[in-house]
């Protein structure tokens, strides 16, 4: 027997209002839902439903072009100084200390390798030369005696004992003389220098210091008179060749690894702000500076000119590896956006334009690489693109 349930006002009532109440909970979680995607749209910078068209007249104000490719060097940039190549600059100390007599050359000139600096009046050559004269005479004499013994002997005037005492005495008035002209000759006196010496018994004491490689003078130093020793600076002459300079940029150790010896290196100074000059990475540095966390790099930069001057600022740009092919628009083309995003702007038909968050990275000849948001071959706007960021955010018309 089947029971039938009665239910009385207040029950419908409650009921109704129970299934009331759970329809308004899932509305408002369903509009709470679509403010929350709003709000995370928004917080991207997403321009996905941002598109204008344009008239005719307006076309011409913008450039439509297929998005292309292009190369981009994969580069770093630092900011040094120049220096002279120190592997090729010599300070020139005479290798006798002297009193300098005469300069030869002044700062700037252009000097050859053996070629005369300045002299000096050096002791010891002084007593090299009276050596020198000394032995000469000495030889003379033996000879001499030499000559008298041979003539003498067997007529019972010289003794056996005596021809050979004054073989050996000549002999040994050769050996003194050779090695005195070799003492002279270490201090740059030539041979016909030397046999001059010997000729007039008068001592020459300049010194003559000589060029020891090919460059130009680029320090100049003493003053006449000046006693100058080896070694005890400052040198009475610096030589370089300044045809090659030294850039020492101090990089991020964090940048270290991407360096390495032969890397092309372009470098730019405030004083030839349309000129490049080209080197290579010659040098990495062992230690890094631990106040700044920096490393040093040394380049060497040709400088045929001789334009470049030590102490100079530069920016140096060094390529640390091979240039990668990838999408590209021109510059012109991406727009940064007030929200810091950045944005390209495609269209199919050349009429309907919509708005694009692209990813951007290397530059290079005006071009821009494009990493996501955009693919090689699509229609995109190539210059003037703000035209149409400005035509979102202007007001609307009456």
């Amino acid at each position: 027997m089947k029971r039938r349930i009665l239910l009385n006002g207040k029950t419908v009532g409650a009921a109704v209002a129970v299934a009331v109440l759970a329809i308004v909970v899932v509305f408002l979680k369903s509009q709470s839902d679509r403010t929350l995607q709003a709000a995370n749209a928004t917080s991207t910078g997403s321009h996905s439903d941002a598109a204008v068209d344009l008239s005719p007249s307006q076309l011409s104000s913008i450039k439509v072009q297929p998005a292309g490719s292009c190369l981009f060097p994969v580069e770093k940039d630092a900011v040094g100084g120049i220096s002279l190549a120190a592997d090729q600059s010599v300070d020139v100390f005479p290798n006798y200390q002297g009193k300098l007599i005469k300069a030869l050359v002044q700062l700037g000139d252009q000097v050859k390798k053996g070629q005369p600096l300045y002299t000096i009046d050096s002791p010891d050559l002084i007593q090299a030369e009276s050596t020198l004269i000394g032995a000469a005479a000495t030889l003379e004499l033996t000879s001499k005696e030499l000559a008298r013994a041979k003539a003498l002997n067997g007529t019972n005037g010289v003794s056996e004992r005596e021809l050979e005492q004054a073989i050996s005495d000549q002999q040994t008035a050769e050996g003194a003389l050779k090695a005195s002209r070799d003492a002279v000759r270490v201090f740059g006196k030539s041979d016909a220098e030397i046999d001059r010496i010997v000729a007039s018994r008068k001592i020459d004491p300049e010194l003559v210091v000589l060029s020891p490689i090919t460059g130009e003078v680029t320090a100049y130093n003493p003053p006449p008179g000046l006693l100058v020793q080896p070694g005890n600076a400052p040198a009475p002459y610096s030589v370089a060749n300044v045809t090659v300079k030294w850039m020492l940029a101090d990089v991020p150790e964090s940048d270290v690894p991407s360096f390495h010896p032969g890397a092309p290196v372009e470098v730019k100074v405030m004083a030839y702000p349309s000129r490049v000059f080209k080197g290579k990475v010659s040098k990495i540095y062992e230690t890094v500076d631990p106040s700044t966390h920096r490393e040093t790099v040394r380049s060497e930069i040709s400088d045929p000119r001789n334009e470049l001057r030590p102490g100079m600022l530069a920016t140096f740009t060094i390529r640390v590896h091979k240039p990668v092919e990838a999408t590209a628009i021109p510059a012109n083309g991406v727009v940064r956006e007030s929200d810091g995003s950045v944005t390209a702007w495609v269209t199919t038909d050349r009429h309907h334009f919509v708005q694009r968050v692209i990813q951007t990275g290397l530059r290079n000849a005006g071009q821009v690489q494009v990493l996501a948001g955009l693919e090689r071959g699509e229609l995109v706007v190539t210059d003037n693109a703000v035209f149409l960021s400005n035509m979102l955010q202007a007001p609307p018309s009456d």
